[in-house]
């Protein structure tokens, strides 16, 4: 089954905006925890402008209180974002390729240039049992580029299925991921998906990739939590994920 990871970093971003601790972020993420999501999900930028590193440390400290659940970490290959993550041992690192004044991600990896720098992350980071994805665009030869550096998994980048969802694109740029995903899995690697999903469209992403095992959502998730309450939104993703279960093409 699809493992449902909140991102809080929105959450973040609003409490830094006054300077102070509204909103709580542990508590945001207690409310999420208890509410039964699989995992929590933080980017921490270098500038520190949402996420901090303190807030990965406390967090780490919370989540290992839910038996299960994960903490997931998203960075760029940073010297003192690696050491964070060997102080703290989330349960994944996914690595990013962000600039550093890049608003969001926007692009996958090219690994092709850039093999030596990302196996020796992934190398250190597997040193201290940390799971590591990549963070790829949907082509196939992402995959087998993400195997040959030593990663376990890949993470989807799917914001171009977001911006074809309902339209005439839909079923070419859904086949694309598809294939990525058919791609990662014949080389032994496991599947993640992340950017843009949301209440609307993520039941058809489920339905139509093969077996993914984790979706970390964000921005989404906090526009839906106005209408629906953090409880209410994570519910309702819940009920997604378990609409999906053991359904879509090639499920194993």
């Amino acid at each position: 089954m699809t493992r449902f990871s909140v991102n809080l970093n929105k959450f973040a971003l609003v409490r830094n905006a006054r300077g102070a601790n509204k909103p709580d972020l542990l508590a945001i993420a207690r409310r999420c925890l208890s509410a039964g999501v699989h995992g929590i999900t933080v980017h921490p930028r270098t500038d520190q402008r949402h996420v901090k590193y303190a807030d990965v440390v406390d967090l780490d400290r919370l989540v290992r209180q839910y038996p299960g659940v994960e903490l997931n970490v998203e960075g760029v290959i940073d010297e003192t974002l690696l050491e964070l993550a060997e102080k703290v041992r989330p349960a994944q690192y996914t690595l990013v390729p962000d600039a550093p004044d890049q608003l969001t991600s926007d692009h996958g990896w090219e690994v092709a240039g850039r093999e030596e720098e990302l196996r020796d992350a992934v190398t250190r980071l597997h040193r201290h049992g940390i799971r590591v994805s990549l963070f790829v665009d949907p082509d196939p030869r992402h995959a087998a580029a993400a195997r040959a550096v030593g990663a376990d998994r890949v993470e989807l980048y799917t914001h171009s299925f977001a911006a074809a969802y309902g339209s005439a694109e839909q079923a070419a740029v859904t086949a694309a991921f598809r294939d990525t995903a058919v791609e990662a899995r014949r080389v032994g690697l496991g599947v993640n998906a992340g950017h843009d999903l949301s209440l609307q469209n993520l039941e058809t992403l489920l339905r139509e990739v093969p077996p993914v095992l984790e979706v970390s959502i964000g921005h989404a998730f906090i526009c839906e939590c106005f209408d629906f309450g953090i409880e209410g939104a994570i519910a309702r993703y819940l009920e997604i994920i378990d609409r999906c279960a053991g359904s879509g093409p090639d499920r194993v």
